[in-house]
């Protein structure tokens, strides 16, 4: 039973490990085609990047790494999907990131926002058939994406640097903080540890090609761009910013990038 545990304990290491790769993807995909252009370029003091050196290598890795692996595996996911059955991979993906979206609600002292999520979640995951439609978004319940990273901007904790993270992509020392907090208390993963093996590795990969399949134009947009790193630096710090701001209270400003209401 040990061994049984410890493997499923890796197994949701795993699934969390995915989870970060795509989430940035996922929302700066999101992000591009609603931005203004001027808010696709530098974003000036928002921008704290001492680092920049060695992000910039990082991210010319991450480039590498997507253009001979990661990207061609989730275009030939794209080529032989149909656009409707990728809409209800979306759908699913998404509806598992409910029950840590509505934690970080309550975190945040937004009581209303956990509550609209928790029946998202509970709706879509029963009538829904397992999230793969979103009833929820139909009766009215908007999804939003929360995180802990986002929590602690709700109560004051500033950015910090930027940091390019190899296969995780994009994110600051706060934000990274949230991340590893997020995927060490991970409903979701906590719940199925002891479960059937396969659940994991389905969202795994559902995850995976999924945030592939929906930063591909993003990521192809970026290629032509003047400066990718500054626009990418640029686009994710300003989607946080938006986040915390949104979490404090305040208007939103940007597009919510990572909604849970995909359309196929």
């Amino acid at each position: 039973m040990t061994k049984s545990f410890s493997a499923a304990r890796r197994l949701g290491l795993i699934t969390s490990l995915t989870l970060a790769y795509a989430a940035p993807h996922h929302a700066l995909a999101k992000a591009l085609p609603e931005l203004p252009l001027e808010l696709t370029r530098e974003v000036g003091p928002l921008a704290h990047d001492p680092w920049e050196g060695l992000n910039r290598k990082t991210f010319k890795f991450n480039q590498g790494l997507d253009r001979v692996l990661i990207g061609p595996i989730g275009r030939g996911y794209m080529k032989v999907t149909p656009r409707v059955v990728r809409g209800r991979v979306s759908s699913f993906v998404a509806n598992l990131a409910e029950p840590r979206t509505a934690i970080n609600d309550l975190a945040q002292g937004r009581p209303r926002a956990a509550s609209v999520t928790a029946s998202r979640f509970l709706i879509n995951t029963t009538v829904g058939g397992l999230g793969l439609f979103d009833v929820g978004g139909k009766l009215g319940l908007e999804g939003h994406r929360g995180d802990f990273g986002q929590t602690l901007g709700r109560y004051g904790a500033g950015s910090g640097r930027y940091l390019v993270l190899p296969l995780m992509g994009p994110t600051t020392l706060r934000d990274g903080i949230g991340q590893l907090v997020d995927m060490m208390t991970d409903p979701v993963a906590m719940a199925t540890a002891g479960g059937p093996k396969m659940f994991g590795a389905i969202r795994s990969s559902a995850t995976m090609l999924d945030g592939r399949a929906n930063a591909d134009g993003f990521l192809r947009a970026l290629d032509d761009a003047a400066d990718p790193y500054a626009m990418m630096r640029s686009v994710y710090l300003q989607n946080r910013a938006d986040m915390v701001r949104q979490a404090r209270g305040g208007a939103q400003v940007l597009p919510d990038f990572d909604a849970a209401k995909i359309e196929p």
